[in-house]
This record gives structure tokens, sequence and C-alpha cells, in this order.
């Protein structure tokens, strides 16, 4: 999952509120919630130009819309719900930075959507709230979303969801999406704490980098979306709307809560993820200093080998032991002692296989 921003953008010189639909969008599909103290009417709408609104008979609707790739059917639900063309191309160019815009007939509210697939994967959409006065539309970008636990309370009838406006069921929304930030979070940290024991152990040095590097992509994707969604929502309370009231504020301000703790630990996870990066770095480093410690190891014991061999080459008629019958094996014994004690130094420096003194003394420390 990285979220990078390759908006689509109208041509240069448009019209305000001119928006191009993406050409991977899918048909809008539209759900129809219709709710008001007990009663609570549920539907598909085949047609965006069924539509009706304003309404006249107390019931507040909220209108889910999942898709974008109909311009017609989605200026049929700008125009039927008086939204402002401003606010409607910001629905569909997505992606946008979250924010919270006040229109004269309409609130609009824009926020990044991410939850956990059933593959363990991440995935992040845009998801637009369009608040009126009875009224409630969200645009997604495709199926798949958190929002089931709003639609079951909705359904159930559960506290003030069903009397206390779009604003209230607005709030429940947002709430909800960031509450979905959380499981998110939680597996970026189990996929953290699994990189730290690999990047000490693992023995294939690419993959491990690649893991680091996707790591660190999907903690900035998520913090490019927490920090502007709790700007949004702390714009939102300090903004007078005669949409969001001062009980609903009340709520959204623990939703604010929630989004600070957020970035905190967005944050943290990504000063660990840098701090991981470094530790790989050490590790390969030292890696490689093992391997150039071993190879000069050996040279070293090899450079008096060669200076005998050397020696005992050279073509003189008169050098001593040439003919002797014990040169031969008193040149390899001399060879074999030299290389034993050069190991047995290296070895009580050190510098091959550690300091067994040292070792132990760990051992007995650790104990």
């Amino acid at each position: 999952m990285t979220f990078v921003l390759r908006k689509k953008h109208p041509p240069a010189g448009s019209r305000p509120g001119t928006f191009t639909v993406p050409a991977d969008s899918v048909p809008p599909r539209l759900h129809l919630f219709e709710y008001g103290g007990d009663l609570i009417r549920e539907s598909e709408v085949d047609q965006a130009s069924d539509l009706v609104a304003p309404r006249d008979d107390g019931l507040n609707c909220w209108l889910d819309v999942t898709g974008i790739g109909d311009e017609v059917a989605l200026r049929t639900i700008g125009e039927t719900f008086n939204i402002h063309p401003l606010a409607l191309g910001d629905v569909v160019n997505v992606p946008q930075r979250p924010k919270s815009d006040g229109y004269e007939h309409n609130h609009l509210l824009i926020f990044r959507m991410f939850r956990v697939l059933d593959d363990g994967s991440i995935d992040s959409e845009q998801i637009s709230l369009v608040v009126g006065d009875d009224w409630l539309v969200t645009f997604q970008e495709r199926e798949g979303d958190v929002l089931d636990p709003v639609r079951n309370r909705l359904r159930g009838g559960a506290g003030p969801m069903r009397t206390s406006g779009p604003a209230y069921l607005a709030y429940a929304i947002v709430d909800t999406i960031v509450d979905g930030y959380y499981p998110v979070v939680e597996l970026i940290g189990d996929r953290l704490e699994a990189l730290e024991i690999e990047v000490l152990r693992s023995d294939s040095i690419e993959r491990t980098l690649g893991k680091i590097n996707d790591l660190k992509r999907d903690l900035l994707s998520l913090r490019r979306a927490i920090w502007p969604q709790r700007d949004a929502i702390a714009s939102l309370l300090r903004e007078e709307s005669k949409f969001f009231s001062g009980p609903v504020k009340t709520y959204l301000r623990d939703t604010l809560d929630h989004c600070t703790q957020l970035a905190d630990v967005v944050e943290t996870y990504r000063e660990m993820a840098t701090s991981l990066f470094q530790t790989y770095l050490s590790v390969v480093g030292n890696r490689t200093n093992d391997v150039m410690k071993v190879l000069t190891i050996m040279a070293s014991i090899f450079i008096p080998l060669t200076f005998i061999a050397g020696i005992y080459g050279m073509n003189f008629d008169h050098m001593p032991e040439l003919h002797w019958v014990f040169g031969y094996p008193m040149a390899l014994g001399l060879m074999l002692a030299i290389s034993v004690v050069l190991l047995y130094w290296f070895r009580r420096k050190g510098w091959l296989g550690g300091n067994r003194r040292e070792v132990s003394r760990g051992r007995r420390l650790s104990d």
C-alpha cells in the first residue's frame, strides 16, 4: 500500500467546478437510508434521477454513493442535493488532501480511509461526506469500506443515531474511519517488530531491505493521511457551522484525540523504521568487516609461509638444507608451526572467534 498523489486534473484554464472522471472508476451504486425516530427505510436506487430532495416528510436520509465512474449521475446527484460545483469537483478529482470546507447550502468533508484486507494487505481510498440540513451524501471510490458498524447502529436504532440528524451520522462515519486506522497501525507495528528480529538474523540482505522500504512507504502514506485529517477536524471544531452544532462538536473532540494519538504513534513508528534502517546498515557493515577480517587473517598467515617458500624456491647451488634428507619435512613443519602459532595468537587477541575468556565471562554475567 502506497498512497501517491497522482491526481486527475481538468484541463488548464477550465471553469471552476470542472471535473475529470478517472478512467478506471466503477459506475456508481446508490444505497439510500431514510430514517427518523423509530422508522427506517433502506433501499437501492437504480438511477440518480429517481432521487428526491429536499424532503418534506420529516425524515433524514443518507445516500451512500459507491463509485464515481458516471459523470451524468454525479452531476444529477449534485443538482438534486444542491451540492456546490467546487465541492463536487473535489469529490471526483481524487485524491484530494483531507479537508473541511463550508458552503452556503452544505458542508464538505474529505478523508482518507484505510483498511486491512483479508490477505493482509492495506487498502486506501478517498471518502467524501457532504452534509446538508436533513441529508448526508457519502462518495466512495469503490466497493468495500469500514462503515458496516455505522450501518448496523443505524438499522438497530440504538443510541442517538436516528434522532440526532445527519451531522451526528457524519460524526459517526468520521469516527469509524479514524478508528479503522488502529488495525492498520497495529499491523504495521507487528511488521516492524518482525523486521527488528529479521534484520539481525536474516541472511537475505536484499529481501530485508525491500521490506524496510515498503514499511517506510506505508508509514509515509499514513502520515500524509492522518495529519491533514487531524487538521480538518480541528478546523471544523474552530469554525462556526450551521450544520455542526455544539453537541456534535463535543463528540468530534474525542475523534480529534484519536487522530492525535494515531499521529503520535505513526511518528514513533517512522522513527523506529529509520532507526531500523540504520541498524540494517550497521549489520551489513559488521558482516562486511567480518569477511574482511577473515580474509586479512588468512593473508597474514600465508605471508610468512610465502616467505619461506620463496626462500627455498631460489636457484642457488650452495643453499643450506638444500640436499638435506629432512629439509622438505622440516620446511613443511616450520610452515605448519608458524600457522598454528599465528592462529593461536589471533584467537588469544580476540580477532578470530572472539576471546574465550570474555565470552565465558559474558555468559556468567548473563546467568
